[in-house]
């Protein structure tokens, strides 16, 4: 049985198709559970109960409304390029998945371990405004068409600083693999060892720049329902809308986990005596997306003029001075080589 495995094309087809399932059906379940407590948590803040009668105490929510989406009719509108229509929300969900081959979720426990995943995710997150501006073009309509221009210019101004904040984390490990960073974050210390000391201040940008890369409030302005009615996702619905909003909510669990991974020690332990592991990893992914959800339900939207001046005007240079000087401490491995983990060896 092994050896059907590991010796044919049918084998190795099967165990590899398995392993995608095994990441994809767990994290569509998450997602579920994620939405949920996204609700429960702006409902909180609101003072009000939030989703509370489907399932004991409204935990299957989500599903209900998966179902609902499914169920109900694909409208198209007149004039609208229907290929693209109906590709763009296919698109959009597809590259979402395709970033999580790249990420551990524990020691080993990665479907592709490549030496250049963080430029793999890159690509692959550079490509999801294609599916947005698909989207807002083949609607045939204004507002959806103003809302992927929109999506568009603030991704590629985001993703700049985003870029430049993990160099930062690669000239600390030496290496574009996230088990190597991972690696390069343990030690006997704990969480002292952790790169949210070293780089503390560049997470707290890279927290805010993956809030508006991934169109969340107080940055979702390209789905702005006070100006856009509900932006390039407008015009659609049933499965199409529910390929979009997954991919979306998709996108924001991976800059969770980018979080975890680079700041927060990935799936190691906080404790020198407590033993690593999956547990961590999912713990810590889940602080960040209460942090997203919070954000979410206490901060005012910004204007567009606002947005982008933070991103070109604040982000893009305190990014690249923070490379500049990383690249100098690691260079002369200041304070015992602290940012220069790769001459130290972790």
């Amino acid at each position: 049985m092994v050896e059907f495995f590991t010796n044919t094309n049918l084998g190795i087809i099967l165990l590899i198709l398995g392993q995608c399932l095994l990441i994809l059906v767990p994290l569509l379940v998450a997602l579920a559970f994620l939405m949920y407590a996204d609700r429960k948590v702006w409902a909180a803040v609101q003072m009000r109960k939030g989703p509370n009668v489907v399932g004991v105490f409204g935990l299957l929510q989500s599903f209900a409304d998966f179902i609902k989406y499914i169920v109900k009719e694909v409208v198209v509108p007149a004039g609208a390029d229907k290929a693209v229509f109906f590709l763009a929300p296919m698109i959009s969900f597809s590259l979402a998945v395709v970033a999580w081959s790249v990420i551990p979720f524990n020691d080993g426990w990665v479907l592709a371990d490549i030496n250049v995943a963080v430029l793999f995710i890159f690509a692959v997150s550079s490509l999801e405004v294609y599916g947005v501006i698909m989207g807002g073009w083949a609607s045939n309509s204004k507002y959806p068409f103003l809302g992927s221009l929109r999506s568009a210019a603030q991704m590629i101004s985001y993703e700049v600083s985003l870029g430049l904040i993990i160099i930062g984390v690669i000239i600390t490990t030496g290496s574009l693999n996230f088990g190597d960073i991972v690696a390069a974050q343990s030690g006997d210390l704990g969480l002292l060892n952790w790169y949210f000391i070293p780089h503390f201040p560049m997470m707290i940008l890279f927290f805010i720049s993956a809030l508006a890369e991934t169109n969340r409030p107080p940055f979702d302005l390209p789905e702005a329902e006070s100006e856009l009615v509900a932006g390039y996702q407008v015009e659609y619905s049933s499965t199409p809308f529910l390929l979009f909003m997954i991919g979306e909510l998709l996108a924001v669990v991976l800059m969770c986990a980018l979080v975890s991974l680079m700041f927060l020690g990935g799936w190691l332990s906080p404790l020198p005596f407590l033993p690593d592991g999956i547990g961590w990893l999912i713990l810590k992914m889940a602080l960040v997306f209460f942090l997203f959800a919070m954000v979410k339900a206490i901060t005012p939207r910004y204007r567009y003029d606002q947005l982008m001046r933070v991103g070109w005007k604040v982000f893009l240079p305190l990014s690249l001075f923070w490379v500049v000087l990383v690249a100098f401490l690691a260079k002369f491995e200041v304070l015992g080589g602290f940012w220069a983990r790769w001459a130290v060896g972790g």
